[in-house]
C-alpha cells in the first residue's frame, strides 16, 4: 500500500517526538507521520542513575503513544530503505510511504559486533554497560567484591560522551557504600589523549580523579574482550601515557597489544547509525547521516533533514544538542514550505554533558562546534556561577529537575 504525507519523521526518540510536537503546534494542518516500532520510550540519560541504585528504572519509560503528539500520526512500522529521487520511503511491511519533506531522526544502534568477543561478552557475570541495560549493571556492581574495575570506551563517536565516565565516579562511591573500594583498583583506559576536551572541565575532572585514586590509560584502543579470561585486549596509540599507574593493576603485553585483566568491566559498546540509514543515499563515508552543520538540511536533497545522534555532525550526541537542534530544522521546513529557501537560523553545535563526579555532585559542561566552554546564564537563576566545578545544584538539576523538562517541556514542543 502506499501512502502520502507532507511531512515524515523517521525515529520516535528526543529528537523525533520535538520536531514533531514544534511542526504541529506552528502549523496544526500539516499531514505528518512519525515512524517508530518500539511500545516503549526511555529517558536515557537517567540510566547511569539507575545503574548507581539512585533513581528508579519505571521513571525512565512511558508508553510510546502517551508522547506522540496528538495530531501526529504514530506509524508503527519499521523503515528498511529509503529512495529519495522519488520521495519515497519503504517500510519493512512492505509499505510505501511518500513525503513532501523528510527528517530523519532515528537514533544510533550498538554495534558490539565491532570488538571481538564483545557480543558474547555483553550483560555477562561480569561486564556491563549502562548504554545496554543499567539494572545488569547495578547487580554487578552491587555483586562486585574487589579487584580491578575497568572503565573504558571506544573509538566511534558515542552517545554522551560523557557516560563512561560518570558510571565510574558513581561505581566509586557506591563501591564504599559496599565496603569493598579498599580492595579495587579504578581504571579508566581510553583511546582519547586527555580526559576532556574543554580544559576548565579536565581540570576539575583530574581532581576529582586524584581525589578518587582512579587509573588513567590514555591511547588505549579495545579490539577485543576475553570473557572467559577476562582480559580486555587493547592496541596501543603513540600517545600511551597514564597517570596514577597501578602496579597492582595486572597488564599483560601481546606485541602492540596490552591486555588489563578485568574482574569488572564498564563499556560503552562501539556505536554507529542504523543499517537502513549508513547504507542509504544519504549517508558520509562514515556511516553517519551527512547533513550541513549549521542547517541540518540533508547535503544532497533539499527536502530532507537530519539530527540528532544520528547525524554526522562534529559535536557530542546528546539531548541537549537535540533541544538546539530541532527549532532549527523546524523554521527551516516551514520557511521551504511557504517561501522556498531556507531561514538565516543556524545551529551552532552546542551540546551539553552533565558530568557526575559522585553522590550529590556534578559539574557541566556545555560547549559548540569550536569547543568552546559555554555555560547557560540561565544556571545563574540557580546560583550556579561556576558550572564546571563541582556543584550540589547541578546534582539536583540533573536528577530532578531535567528529567521534569524533558518529560513535560521538551516533548511537548516547548523551547527550553
Amino acid at each position: 500500500m502506499s501512502f502520502h504525507y507532507d511531512t515524515l519523521i523517521v525515529g520516535g526518540g528526543t529528537a523525533g517526538i520535538m520536531t514533531a510536537a514544534q511542526l504541529h503546534q506552528k502549523q496544526p494542518e500539516l499531514k505528518i507521520g512519525l515512524f517508530d516500532p518500539a511500545e516503549t520510550h526511555y529517558y536515557q540519560p537517567a540510566f547511569t542513575l539507575v545503574a548507581a541504585n539512585t533513581y528508579k528504572f519505571e521513571h525512565t519509560s512511558r508508553p510510546m503513544r502517551s508522547v506522540i503528539p496528538h495530531g501526529v500520526h504514530w506509524i508503527q512500522e519499521s523503515i528498511v530503505s529509503f529512495q529519495p529521487a522519488q520521495n519515497q520511503v519503504t517500510t519493512g511491511e512492505g509499505n510505501l510511504f511518500t513525503y513532501d519533506y523528510l527528517v530523519v531522526c532515528p537514533g544510533l544502534r550498538m554495534a558490539p559486533e565491532l570488538v571481538k568477543g564483545l557480543k558474547d561478552a555483553m550483560d555477562s557475570e561480569h561486564v556491563c554497560s549502562v548504554y545496554t541495560n543499567p539494572l545488569h549493571a547495578r547487580r554487578v556492581f552491587e555483586k562486585f567484591k574487589g579487584g580491578t574495575a575497568l572503565f573504558t570506551q571506544p573509538t566511534t563517536p558515542i552517545k554522551c560522551g560523557g557516560a563512561p565516565q560518570k558510571i565510574m565516579y558513581l561505581a566509586d562511591d557506591l563501591f564504599k557504600k559496599t565496603g569493598v573500594r579498599s580492595k579495587t583498583n579504578m581504571v579508566f583506559a581510553t583511546p582519547g589523549t586527555v580526559i576532556f576536551g574543554i580544559k576548565q572541565i579536565a581540570d576539575t575532572l583530574m581532581r576529582v580523579v586524584n581525589r578518587k585514586n582512579i587509573f588513567l590509560n590514555f591511547g588505549y584502543k579495545l579490539v577485543e574482550v576475553d570473557s572467559k579470561n577476562q582480559i580486555a585486549w587493547y592496541e596501543m596509540a603513540d600517545h600511551e601515557k597514564y597517570h596514577n599507574h597501578n602496579k597492582n593493576v595486572q597488564v599483560i603485553s601481546d606485541g602492540n597489544r596490552k591486555g588489563i585483566k578485568y574482574d569488572l568491566l564498564h563499556l560503552a559498546p562501539p556505536q554507529a547509525a542504523p543499517l537502513f540509514v549508513s547504507e542509504s543515499p544519504f549517508a558520509n563515508e562514515n556511516g553517519w547521516m551527512s547533513v550541513d552543520k549549521g542547517t541540518l538540511q540533508s547535503t544532497h536533497y533539499r527536502n530532507v533533514f537530519g539530527l540528532g545522534d544520528v547525524a554526522g555532525l562534529p559535536t557530542a550526541k546528546t539531548g541537549a544538542a537535540i533541544r538546539k537542534q530541532v527549532p532549527v530544522v523546524v523554521a527551516n521546513i516551514l520557511r521551504l514550505m511557504e517561501a522556498d529557501k531556507l531561514t538565516e537560523k543556524k545551529y551552532n553545535g552546542y551540546s551539553s554533558c552533565p558530568l557526575v563526579t559522585g553522590y550529590g555532585k556534578m559539574v557541566l559542561a556545555e560547549f559548540d562546534y569550536e569547543n568552546k566552554f559555554t555555560p547557560d546564564p540561565k544556571l545563574k537563576q540557580m546560583l550556579v556561577f561556576d558550572s564546571y566545578k563541582e556543584h550540589w545544584r547541578l546534582w539536583l538539576l540533573k536528577k530532578y529537575i531535567l528529567p521534569y523538562l524533558y518529560w513535560h517541556k521538551m516533548l511537548k514542543g516547548k523551547e527550553v
